[in-house]
């Protein structure tokens, strides 16, 4: 086991990422089809392909997520999946074809890089190309390539979020794996320790951290880039869940983003959980909400701490290294 999403039997993930542009997009694709189910807390998303996650719609079953940078322009990579998967007859069938069901979901990024260069649909394709079950990689790469957290006083004072994985694994065989991609307006926390690890500065070089929560009980008002911000989580599993089930998971995983960010599901994010159930293996509901916290919470923080920095946005490890 890797302790990463793609522990879960049928998950495959693929980054594509472009360090020039400083943006990209990653795809998990689940060709034999997962039950999916959606939580968006934030009041800035951007999504494409929500409604098959309805319970009240008539398909069963997703074939691949997409997640993006490029603001809602990036959602045009969605298309390079379906046709990387439609290629391969993987889909809802139509009896003519198979039309694959691929949901969507972006954050921006389009102020640390070129603005000029989004995700689009060869991207997608090529994410779909990379896409592996072993071990992926983590930190500023692929939907995380852009990502910033800390925002409230702009760019400037902000830090590199990225992207991260982990797995549990229960002692019946259930297993939950979440993938995150961290571009919060709010600070990263460690929820062992409390600690502010990546976040608001005390200025375009402060090398201090500075409390974001406190300061809007102070009154400081969001100003510049905060205005642009998300954090994306896909969590999978082998449960056998329903659709309800799938959407009711989501909701239980949210507490792993209450832990790790501060404040979260602001106005100013698109904060969104999917989920992708395999239906491999019985599972308790609320044991499986429990173990995905969890799951999502470990991969925030990994994300933070495997971030690079880059766009003149400093790490977690920049700072680390420049305050020893």
């Amino acid at each position: 086991m890797s302790g990463q999403i793609t522990d879960i039997e049928g998950i495959r993930v693929g980054h594509c990422t472009d360090l020039q542009a400083i943006t990209g997009c990653t795809v998990l694709l689940c060709e034999e089809g997962a039950v999916g189910g959606v939580d968006i807390r934030g009041s800035a998303s951007g999504t494409r392909e929500l409604d098959p996650l309805s319970p009240l719609h008539l398909v069963e079953r997703i074939h691949g997520l997409l997640l993006a940078g490029g603001s809602a322009v990036g959602l045009a990579a969605a298309g390079g999946v379906m046709e990387y998967l439609e290629e391969r007859r993987v889909g809802f069938d139509v009896g003519v074809t198979r039309v694959p069901i691929v949901p969507a979901a972006i954050l921006f990024d389009l102020r640390i890089g070129d603005f000029r260069v989004r995700p689009d649909r060869t991207m997608g394709y090529r994410a779909c190309q990379a896409a592996t079950s072993e071990v992926i990689e983590e930190g500023s790469v692929g939907a995380g390539t852009g990502a910033t957290v800390g925002k409230l006083m702009g760019i400037e004072c902000a830090m590199k979020g990225g992207l991260g994985t982990s797995s549990l694994t229960l002692p019946n065989g259930v297993a939950v794996g979440a993938l995150v991609v961290v571009n919060a307006f709010g600070d990263v926390i460690d929820p062992k320790t409390g600690q502010i690890l990546a976040g608001l500065r005390d200025g375009p070089n402060g090398l201090n951290l500075i409390d974001t929560a406190a300061q809007m009980r102070a009154g400081v008002r969001p100003r510049g880039y905060s205005r642009e911000s998300t954090t994306l989580v896909a969590v999978a599993t082998n449960a056998r869940l329903s659709k309800v089930e799938a959407t009711k998971l989501a909701q239980q995983a949210q507490l792993g983003l209450a832990r790790t960010i501060r404040p979260v599901h602001t106005t100013l994010d698109g904060d969104a959980i999917f989920v992708l159930a395999t239906g491999r293996v019985a599972a308790d509901l609320n044991a499986l909400g429990v173990v995905a916290a969890d799951a999502v919470a470990q991969a925030v923080v990994r994300a933070i701490k495997l971030a690079t920095g880059f766009g003149g946005v400093p790490s977690f490890a920049d700072l680390s290294q420049m305050t020893r």
